[in-house]
């Protein structure tokens, strides 16, 4: 009897939720938790269809960072992006970095660019490849040789550490590790505590999915970049 009820009380709030136009809709679901989000928009096909448009993340976006309205588009090559993807990166921004404003924005961005890039890319670019497209971003928008290598070194270790943790990422740092050395001039030389990430989290994370070969290749790589290493990366 209870459970009738409860199913009762569902098909009426439904019921009373698909007789809402889509604009009231809008501004019930960006009052609801971001985390929730995904799990709305698979509740009907209405809804899908609100989260997939321009609108919705326009008001989310007036709403959650309304200084946003004010930003610029800026030049660099890591465009500005559609409302969505700008809700992303301002999200980032605050949420990863703690930053609010227009150079914070481009963080976001910068950041949701690496890790796609590092994450779906069958093959991806060399590190050095995309660390000077973040350099060149920064620097495009005005920001100094110091400021552009310092953003592009946190923005590195935020992605290493938010990477999933399976198989793929695995490889990837593999391949970062291996990578051979290029001298670039400053800025668009990598950060020393970049490289140290990449090993720090293949000899702690993924020290379970090496092989003989393959760890002591790395274990070298490691020793020629730095010198003494931590205890805790020796004893396969």
């Amino acid at each position: 009897m209870t459970d009738n009820n409860q199913n009762d009380s569902l098909m009426s709030v439904d019921s009373s939720f698909g007789k809402l136009p889509d604009h009231l809709l809008m501004e019930i679901f960006i009052r609801v938790p971001v985390s929730q989000w995904a799990q709305i928009s698979c509740v009907k096909k209405q809804w899908a269809n609100l989260f997939r448009g321009e609108f919705l993340w326009q008001a989310a976006i007036a709403m959650t960072f309304p200084l946003a309205s004010q930003a610029k588009r800026w030049p660099g090559p890591i465009p500005r992006g559609l409302n969505k993807r700008r809700f992303e990166a301002l999200y980032v921004s605050k949420h990863i970095f703690a930053l609010d404003g227009e150079i914070d924005e481009i963080v976001g961005h910068s950041y949701l660019f690496l890790k796609e890039q590092l994450e779906h890319s069958t093959m991806p670019p060399s590190s050095s490849i995309l660390h000077g497209t973040l350099i060149d971003q920064f620097i495009a928008c005005g920001k100094s040789r110091d400021m552009a290598h310092d953003l592009a070194s946190q923005i590195w270790l935020a992605v290493l550490d938010n990477l999933e943790k399976n198989e793929q990422t695995f490889q990837l740092l593999k391949r970062l590790a291996q990578e051979a050395d290029v001298f670039l001039l400053y800025p668009y030389s990598r950060s020393i505590k970049v490289q140290w990430r990449v090993f720090e989290k293949l000899f702690t994370d993924f020290r379970d999915c090496f092989n003989d070969v393959d760890y002591y290749d790395v274990l070298a790589c490691a020793k020629n970049k730095f010198q003494p290493i931590p205890s805790t990366w020796l004893g396969y």
